[in-house]
């Protein structure tokens, strides 16, 4: 065994040491085909092929219009989806399988919450801090990037029946684009009672989000992106942006574990400094990360972070950073939740 090798076989313990500890099911209950031997072989080949990875760059909005968002995938084990598969566009990488095993983890953990206790009319709070970074031209006509406070309170209507209002350090402001008339419900801009009729059965979830993503970033749509990155970018946002229904998250869960590229990073800490495990994927040097409480298995936040210097800072800088801070339910929309 040469050096390279001793290397990843202490990458892969640190990494199956993390996913012992945490609560969910065992190693042979992992929601994939395939024994001990399997696995092991499959994760060996993730950890060497993660150091030599092309990549690629985007961004999109973080929270709702907020923020700098990128995703893509990282893991070089080349397979070919099926015809009725969600990635059948393209040949890529497989779902890293601790990051397939971390996520049902989290799956089962979200599955055994509470949902909240919400009527029609009522708002869905939720409060978060962080920042993101943007480019601007200086003298000279140089890129400098700058941060942008990107903390805010967010009220969304249970039922659509009234506008989001958003509220940060520079003011309130509604969202004209969520005004009752101005269309339904989707999982771009989703209430509550949309995402209670979202499918709980992974595979039709995720063909229902792959089918927006592959008219918008598919092939011929001139997106540089793609469907998987931007399938992982919907399921973030659908995440983050308020509490979905217990079956309906754990569904969104295990259809991310099915995303090709997704891979788990065992260490990372979200904008407020709690520390946790993430599941990500790598697009252009950048890593996007969903942050998890190691204990709990909740959702801290996510963060987008430098994996090479660019013109957007230093590698392993958080060009993104969004933690939720706090959320809840309320009877009208600038109203704290009760506690």
């Amino acid at each position: 065994m040469n050096a390279a090798d001793d290397d990843t076989q202490i990458e892969l313990s640190e990494r199956e040491e993390i996913l012992r500890r945490m609560p969910g099911i065992s190693d042979a209950e992992m929601p994939f085909r395939g024994d001990r031997l399997t696995r092991e072989h499959l994760m060996r080949e993730a950890a060497r092929s993660e150091r030599t990875a092309p990549s690629r760059r985007s961004k999109r909005p973080l929270f709702i219009s907020l923020g700098v968002v990128a995703a893509a995938c990282a893991v070089a084990v080349a397979f070919t989806l099926g015809g009725n598969g969600p990635g059948d566009h393209l040949e890529a990488a497989k779902p890293d399988p601790a990051a397939v095993q971390l996520l049902d983890r989290i799956a089962l953990a979200a599955a055994e919450t509470s949902a909240p206790a919400v009527r029609d009319g009522q708002f869905l709070y939720t409060k978060t801090s962080g920042h993101s970074t943007s480019l601007s031209e200086v003298a000279g006509g140089e890129m400098e990037p700058a941060r942008t406070d990107e903390s805010a309170e967010q009220w969304v209507s249970v039922d659509g029946s009234a506008k989001t209002m958003t509220r940060t350090a520079k003011g309130t402001e509604v969202d004209p684009q969520t005004d009752p008339g101005q269309g339904k419900p989707s999982i771009n801009g989703p209430t509550y009672r949309f995402l209670e009729s979202l499918p709980t059965d992974p595979d039709k979830l995720l063909e229902l989000i792959y089918a927006d993503t592959r008219l918008n970033h598919g092939k011929d749509s001139g997106s540089t992106t793609g469907p998987d990155q931007e399938a992982f970018v919907a399921i973030g946002d659908l995440l983050r942006t308020m509490e979905a229904p217990p079956g309906v998250s754990a569904a969104l869960y295990r259809a991310a574990a099915r995303i090709p590229g997704v891979v788990m990073v065992p260490d990372s800490t979200d904008s407020v400094g709690r520390a946790g495990v993430a599941v990500a994927r790598v697009h252009k040097g950048e890593r996007t990360e969903w942050i998890f409480d190691k204990s709990s298995l909740r959702l801290l936040g996510e963060r987008t972070l430098l994996l090479k210097d660019s013109a957007w800072g230093k590698a392993g800088t958080p060009v993104t950073s969004v933690s939720i801070v706090a959320r809840g339910v309320t009877d009208r929309a600038g109203q704290l939740p009760r506690q």
